[in-house]
């Protein structure tokens, strides 16, 4: 089925020559099908959460495709085996998120606000997939998911945070916020930072108009929270994760 659909929604695209206009729409309704099947298999096997992430890359696969743009992944050998990690990412476009799917070859959950968990569908296909919800509002509700965030880490899961908390309009780096890379600190494990270029181009913020295109995703050397001790600890971790950062995509 999966060759099927890639080869489907790359003939699709390229016949009618309409990059900009079909890739949203083949990207809408193959997520439609490919989440409907993996709720279904989610309610009935132990390893829905896993089929979940497994379709969401065979989802990027036909973004990608449609979109006719190209991915080139670099330090795949840089990502630890056998213990959770934190992958922090920037984030210049919505393109992100298929890129990321197919740049880290393990199974991982993204962290996001809670307040998408609200959409039909899309919502409860997070739930079943194991996202992990963080409340932005503050006060003891944020607190509480940042706590739960951290149980999940600690038990094996490793997951993607955008510290930047916003898609940047430009494609430059934004500055970090503390929460997303607060999360490694308490957990005692390893970020690895990943550094993004070209999803600006093909998706900027704010458009629904995407363009062929060509993006890189370069993978750091884990950086070890447990060396960031002390009072200044999560400033001085976001510093040297930002820098990182931007050393990749530079």
């Amino acid at each position: 089925m999966s060759r099927f659909l890639l080869k489907l929604s790359g003939s699709f695209v390229i016949s009618l020559g309409m990059v900009g206009i079909i890739t949203p729409i083949v990207g809408i309704t193959t997520y439609i099908i490919l989440a409907t099947i993996g709720l279904l298999i989610s309610f009935f096997s132990s390893k829905g959460p896993d089929v979940l992430h497994n379709l969401g890359r065979l989802w990027s696969k036909i973004i990608f495709k449609a979109a006719r743009s190209k991915i080139d992944v670099r330090g795949q050998e840089h990502i630890p085996h056998g213990t959770p990690v934190v992958f922090a990412s920037n984030h210049q476009s919505q393109f992100d998120i298929p890129a990321l799917y197919l740049a880290i070859p393990i199974q991982f959950r993204f962290v996001v606000k809670k307040e998408l968990f609200k959409i039909p569908l899309f919502g409860l296909a997070m739930k079943r997939a194991g996202y992990v919800p963080i409340d932005r509002t503050g006060g003891k509700k944020a607190v509480k998911s940042l706590r739960a965030a951290v149980r999940r880490i600690k038990s094996g899961t490793s997951v993607v945070v955008f510290p930047e908390g916003t898609r940047s309009p430009d494609g430059k780096l934004l500055p970090f916020k503390t929460g997303a890379l607060l999360v490694a600190l308490k957990s005692g494990v390893p970020i690895v930072p990943i550094g993004i270029k070209g999803t600006h181009k093909i998706l900027p913020k704010g458009s629904l108009w995407v363009r062929p295109g060509e993006v890189q995703v370069s993978i750091g050397r884990p950086i070890d929270t447990t060396l960031f001790q002390g009072r200044d600890a999560k400033d001085e971790l976001v510093r040297v994760v930002r820098q990182e950062i931007a050393r990749l995509i530079d």
